[in-house]
């Protein structure tokens, strides 16, 4: 484990973050995750001296079954994951079976998805390499980060495009993170 890594499960310990995932461990869900916001925004609350749960929104917990990639088996695990939580953070696990993710990306954001073959896999078509970062914690209690950029952009505070993928709305994203975290630096071309 790297030095970065080790203090990010540092941060998300002292987080709310922290007991998403061990209610996430609970549900013993395939291929599961939490990523984006919910790891990286304590992070940079930390560094900025926020309290830990500042500008997070929801908790996305992704998960991979291609067993059944409809949206009804979807929505089961959906409410078995919402019965795991309690308010006020149940109403903020956004839950999503990157199985199938392919079907419903391009309508809803006006790109084209191909299908994925395992959740860590969304990681590295995430607008930037600052919010490609996930978390789960396992049976034993050890914690598994997935960043396939690396945490430098995180720590640093950096926001740049993913190398891989053209995000039209980058710039909104940025203004909109900005607004509450003035310290983030933008690296766009």
């Amino acid at each position: 484990m790297s030095d970065l890594e080790r203090r990010l499960g540092e941060i998300l310990r002292d987080s709310p973050t922290w007991g998403v995932l061990e209610t996430a461990r609970t549900l013993d869900l395939p291929d599961w995750l939490i990523f984006s916001g919910a790891i990286y925004q304590p992070v940079w609350n930390r560094l900025t001296g926020r309290a830990a749960n500042h500008g997070v929104r929801d908790y996305d917990l992704a998960y991979f079954d291609a067993s059944d990639i409809s949206y009804e088996a979807e929505d089961q695990v959906i409410r078995r994951t919402a019965e795991a939580f309690q308010p006020p953070i149940r109403a903020m696990v956004e839950v999503r079976n990157q199985a199938r993710v392919h079907l419903w990306f391009e309508d809803h954001f006006g790109e084209p998805y191909t299908a994925l073959t395992h959740s860590a896999e969304a990681l590295t078509r995430f607008a930037a390499p600052a919010f490609a970062v996930g978390a789960r914690l396992e049976p034993g209690g050890a914690l598994t980060i997935v960043a396939p950029f690396g945490l430098e952009d995180v720590f640093a505070m950096r926001i740049r495009p993913n190398p891989h993928r053209i995000a039209k709305g980058l710039p909104t994203i940025i203004e909109k993170a900005r607004a509450r975290w003035p310290e983030l630096v933008a690296d766009l071309p």
